[in-house]
C-alpha cells in the first residue's frame, strides 16, 4: 500500500487506460529510461531530467545528479516522483469513419513514487555507474568505466551525487485508443503505420499487440 500522504501525487487513469501487468510498465521503465524526476526543493516544485537503471530485483531506481545541481541537497527522504514516457503521437479525427469526433492524443506513461537516499558509499556508486554505462554501451563497444583510469575517474565522481529511490508505488498508463470501437482501432493503426515517425510506428505496434491481446 503507498505511504501516507503519496495520494497528492496520483495520477488520472480511467480504468480502461490503467496498465494492469507490473512487467508492462517496468518495460516502459527500461526502454524509456530517461526520466523527469521531481521533488520539494526551496519549498516549491523542481525537476531533474536525467537517467535512471531500475535494480534487478526492481526495488529501486539509481540515479546520479550533476553537484552543482540544488535538487539532491535537500531530497534525502523525501517521497519523489519520477516521470518514464513511452511511446506518444497525435490522433487526427480525419481517419475516423464519422466526422462526429475531435482529435486526441495517444501515449503511454509510468509514475514512480519512492523515497530517496542519498548514495555515500563509493562501491555502491561505481556500482550503479558501471550498470548504466552497460544499459547504454552497444555490446560489441570497447568502452569499459573499469579500463577508465582511476585518477580521473575518482576526479569525476567527486563531480556527482549517486542516489537510490526506494520504489512505494508504480502507476502506468496506456492510452492506446480502447475507448474506441474496434473498427476505428483499426483504422488507427493503418494510418499510424503510413507515417515513417519512431513514436507512430511504435504506437501502432502497441496497439495491434493489445488488440491481439484482447483476441
Amino acid at each position: 500500500m503507498p505511504k501516507k500522504g503519496l495520494e497528492r501525487f496520483y495520477m488520472y487513469i480511467p480504468e480502461h487506460f490503467t496498465m494492469k501487468e507490473a512487467t508492462a510498465a517496468y518495460d516502459v521503465i527500461q526502454e524509456n529510461s530517461f526520466a523527469t524526476l521531481f521533488s520539494i526543493h526551496n519549498g516549491v516544485p523542481f525537476a531533474t531530467h536525467l537517467p535512471l537503471t531500475l535494480n534487478k530485483e526492481k526495488t529501486c531506481l539509481y540515479g546520479h545528479f550533476a553537484r552543482p545541481n540544488p535538487q539532491w541537497k535537500d531530497i534525502q527522504n523525501q517521497t519523489v516522483l519520477a516521470v518514464f514516457h513511452g511511446p506518444h503521437c497525435y490522433i487526427s479525427p480525419s481517419w475516423y469513419e464519422t466526422n462526429k469526433a475531435v482529435p486526441t492524443w495517444n501515449y503511454v506513461a509510468v509514475h514512480v513514487y519512492g523515497e530517496v537516499e542519498l548514495i555515500e558509499d563509493e562501491h555502491e556508486l561505481m556500482s550503479s555507474l558501471n550498470d548504466m554505462v552497460l544499459k547504454y554501451e552497444a555490446p560489441d563497444s570497447s568502452y569499459r568505466l573499469q579500463d577508465v583510469d582511476a585518477a580521473f575517474l575518482a576526479g569525476m565522481n567527486k563531480g556527482v551525487q549517486g542516489f537510490k529511490i526506494k520504489i512505494n508505488r508504480i502507476e502506468g498508463k496506456a492510452k492506446v485508443s480502447q475507448n474506441h470501437s474496434l473498427h476505428r482501432q483499426e483504422l488507427v493503426i493503418k494510418q499510424l503505420e503510413q507515417i515513417s515517425l519512431t513514436n507512430e510506428q511504435q504506437m501502432a505496434s502497441l496497439m495491434k499487440a493489445n488488440l491481439n491481446n484482447k483476441g
